[in-house]
């Protein structure tokens, strides 16, 4: 099979994209610098920084700091508000061709939901995410995304204020007990997707002034350091899906992306999707040739198509062959005996998180903790 027949088109919420690529919230600004080097219309979507209800200064600085096989940053969410994004950024996205994943977020419930719904219509816009992990002013201060109850009422609240048609994707934070467990809520609550995930906490000490690095003292770690802890936490997620105690949606996998083969891991995984953020920083090309690295290591193994790939580490290996029995032919990269890519295979069929549901899910979490 050569990379070219291979079919990229993915899922986003009930939509089909043309690819599985889009960049991670926060490393791209809006499009305008990214757009020099890339053009985004080509692009499977461009998730944007995060945007706020209102401007936002952010944090003082230095904001951000090297660290080995990654990096740490503490910016505070600086932005122009909901209100600037729309009149400059979103039409200036829109007559590029590009399909806009918003990343918004909020202190209060109300702000989430009023924020989410100034994005109903707007051309251009395919789905929206949201980054949860900013704290709840009304709960002491901490994130929204730290228990099932809160982002249940995060995702709830956005859903109801937003159209229907129109993809919520929950975004989740690996400095939890059970990443499951809210997973679980923020379907249950009518997420269309999860993006998984989000930073993980760090920090750093700047041996010259024997001070944190940063001036926030805490900031997100990303890069490929995070790479084997998100690709846990998107493996542990769509086992749940498959086992039924979650039902399925597309996972968008993140977390240290640089090659086609951190993006097939991740899909392997169960992830629908991949973004790209911190290799941005120094590669800004890097999207377009992720794609192609990843349609050949797709190509090699014998997919088809992307979907095909998704989730198939959690696919049983039959037990080898007697000795002098026939053994079919399988893809390269696939083990003897697995089943192949695009095959059927035997057994109790079970749901797969690569199909968006029909319908949002409804209802409350079975516990819900304060």
């Amino acid at each position: 099979m050569e990379p070219a027949d291979v079919d990229l088109s993915a899922p986003l919420g009930a939509l089909t994209l043309p690819n599985p690529l889009t960049t991670a919230s926060g490393c791209a600004g809006y499009g305008r610098e990214l757009a020099k080097f890339v053009p985004l219309e080509e692009l499977g979507s461009v998730t944007t920084k995060t945007i706020m209800p209102y401007p936002r200064a952010g944090l003082a600085t230095p904001r951000m700091a090297e660290t080995p096989s990654g990096m740490l940053n503490g910016i505070g969410l600086q932005g122009p508000g909901i209100d600037a994004f729309v009149r400059y950024e979103l039409p200036w996205l829109a007559e590029r061709g590009a399909r806009v994943l918003v990343s918004i977020a909020g202190e209060r419930l109300e702000e989430f939901a009023d924020t989410a719904a100034r994005l109903n219509g707007r051309p251009g816009v395919v789905g929206i995410e949201l980054n949860m992990s900013c704290p709840n002013l009304a709960g002491r201060g901490l994130l929204f995304a730290g228990n099932p109850a809160t982002s249940y009422d995060v995702v709830r609240a956005v859903r109801e204020a937003t159209d229907p048609a129109l993809p919520v994707y929950a975004k989740l934070t690996p400095d939890v007990t059970s990443i499951t467990e809210i997973a679980a809520a923020c379907v249950q609550a009518g997420a269309d997707g999860l993006s998984m995930i989000n930073t993980t906490l760090g920090l750093a000490i700047d041996l010259d002034t024997m001070r944190p690095a940063l001036s926030a003292t805490t900031g997100g770690l990303s890069g490929p350091a995070l790479r084997p802890i998100a690709v846990r936490c998107v493996y542990q997620v769509h086992a749940e899906m498959l086992a039924g105690r979650i039902a399925p949606v597309p996972i968008l996998g993140m977390g240290g992306i640089r090659t086609g083969r951190d993006a097939l891991e991740f899909t392997l995984a169960g992830a629908s999707g991949v973004a790209v953020g911190t290799a941005l920083f120094n590669d800004p090309a890097a999207p377009l040739r992720i794609l192609d690295e990843l349609r050949a290591e797709l190509a090699a193994r014998g997919f088809a198509r992307y979907t095909d790939a998704v989730g198939f580490a959690h696919r049983p290996v039959s037990r080898p062959s007697p000795p002098g029995s026939a053994s079919p032919t399988v893809p390269r990269g696939v083990a003897p005996g697995a089943p192949v890519p695009g095959a059927a295979v035997p057994g109790p069929a079970v749901p797969d998180p690569a199909v968006p549901r029909s319908a949002s899910a409804s209802g409350s979490p079975t516990e819900r903790t304060s």
